[in-house]
């Protein structure tokens, strides 16, 4: 177990509800020049959940489970942006209102530009949702420290979900940390630059073949935690060499130039104090028993 303050974090009571699948109304055009119109960001998307593969959708950007929002109409103001900041992967979502009343799910992460936090459910609990039901999200996790490990910054992380990752102490002030996919600087793009990391996500550009099959690009699966190497994110999203940062898949792949898969997120160190190691396993939904892992197991059950 590692040592940190969570005994000292603050938790907030964060209201949203699902907010209507977007559309810019109009042709977009990917990297190869083509126009495509596709489902994209936002909704109650019944069909595709955490553990399940980021690629090879009908859509663009697609964000698994609930899409929240505190107000639609004011994506970039209060109270979407104190939900958006104080949201984290791993906090209990619960039902308040409707049908689903009740149900619990889990934040995988936020999207930057949708301005999303991005809740999974299981798929009976979507089908009995309204985009008017209240959700109350624990805000839980802004401000957590490794006590141990000062060099690591932590954004966007439940103390709950941090212990269950399976990171290990190997001496000399290293944290192993288990993920899916170890990605190169060359592929992250939308969303470099952003001044800090406790809101939104960036992506992984997947535009050229051979590096996204050199890197295993395209078996990332949405949850799945990977390693973002020689990017530094304790004040912003940055190239430094050396430099790891860890983070969580939201979104699917995008046919758009400069993006890919989203990536909240969770840790990050200006030195390789965080040593990546493969993992199939290191996703949320395998960690939490959530998404397709909570399906897999109603499966046996059935039988």
């Amino acid at each position: 177990m590692l040592n940190t303050n969570a005994d000292r974090l603050v938790e907030f009571l964060l209201q949203c509800n699902p907010g209507q699948p977007r559309t810019r109304g109009n042709w977009e055009v990917d990297h190869e020049g083509v126009p495509f119109i596709l489902p994209s960001i936002g909704g109650i998307t019944l069909n595709i959940q955490a553990g399940d593969p980021a690629f090879g959708w009908q859509g663009d950007h697609i964000e698994p489970g609930v899409s929240c929002t505190a107000d639609t109409s004011k994506p970039f103001e209060h109270p979407n942006v104190g939900l958006q900041i104080y949201s984290c992967a791993g906090n209990t979502a619960t039902i308040m209102t409707g049908d689903a009343k009740g149900s619990e799910g889990r934040v995988l992460g936020h999207h930057g530009g949708s301005e999303h936090v991005i809740v999974d459910f299981p798929r009976n609990v979507k089908e009995q949702l309204l985009y008017t039901d209240t959700i109350i999200i624990r805000g839980r996790g802004q401000g957590l420290k490794l006590t141990d490990y000062p060099e690591i910054a932590v954004f966007n992380l439940d103390p709950g979900l941090l212990q269950k990752m399976k990171i290990r102490e190997v001496g000399e002030g290293v944290l192993e940390v288990p993920v899916t996919t170890i990605v190169p600087a060359v592929c992250m793009g939308s969303g470099i630059g952003s001044a800090h990391v406790a809101k939104g996500d960036y992506d992984i550009m997947t535009s050229d073949p051979e590096t996204v099959a050199e890197y295993g690009l395209d078996r990332i699966r949405l949850g799945d935690f990977v390693a973002l190497m020689d990017h530094d994110n304790r004040y912003g999203r940055a190239y430094r060499r050396g430099a790891v940062s860890i983070g969580i898949v939201v979104h699917s792949d995008c046919r758009e130039a400069g993006h890919g898969p989203g990536v909240t997120t969770l840790m990050t160190s200006a030195s390789p104090v965080l040593r990546p190691v493969l993992d199939p396993e290191a996703n949320i939904a395998d960690r939490l028993g959530i998404g397709t892992m909570l399906k897999q197991e109603k499966a046996k059950k059935r039988k």
